[in-house]
């Protein structure tokens, strides 16, 4: 996105996240897939970090395919020892779980990022050389992404190439089922 469409849109999305009362949300983070990642995406960027508790219950509990990324940057974007200490847990618990590969990298990345906030290192123990990260199948491939549950249900079916300047011709791609 062009900087002067991405200003603006970013400006667009606080504001309307700011805009979500507390109960949209939890009613949200009641919901299915859909509705738990906007309302990860919306308390993340609404800064709304008493969600935390509640998005790292969900985040452990991976109970519904396709929100766990959004589950992964929320912490991040509030930045507090819990929540890298959350983050971690799920790095301790998931990368254990070859067949749960998918989502990992997004975790390590806002860890990471966590940890160069905070100035801690947190992530530093998981990428030594014999830490969970090196030792795990769960970073992924393709190959190992393709085997993912969630593919099916929420991944592109056409390639992420896809953008408004192309040919008028040019559709945006199918992000499966609705």
């Amino acid at each position: 996105m062009p900087r002067e469409e991405y200003v603006p849109f970013v400006h667009a999305l606080a504001a309307d996240a700011r805009a979500v009362s507390d109960a949209e949300l939890t009613t949200l983070f009641e919901g299915s897939w859909r509705e738990r990642r906007t309302a990860a995406w919306l308390a993340a960027v609404s800064r709304r970090d008493h969600f935390r508790e509640r998005l790292g219950a969900l985040l452990l509990e991976s109970e519904v395919c396709c929100a766990g990324g959004a589950y992964r940057v929320a912490p991040a974007s509030f930045g507090t020892a819990r929540d890298a200490d959350l983050l971690a847990a799920c790095l301790d618990r998931y990368l254990r779980r070859p067949d749960l590969a998918y989502d990992q990298p997004t975790a390590m990345g806002a860890l990471a990022y966590t940890d160069s906030v905070l100035h801690g290192d947190r992530a530093g123990r998981l990428l030594q050389g014999g830490g969970l990260w090196r030792r795990s199948r769960a970073r992924p491939t393709c190959s190992a992404m393709t085997a993912s549950p969630c593919v099916s249900a929420c991944a592109p079916t056409a390639p992420r190439s896809w953008s408004p300047s192309r040919t008028a011709a040019a559709s945006p791609p199918s992000h499966g089922p609705t």
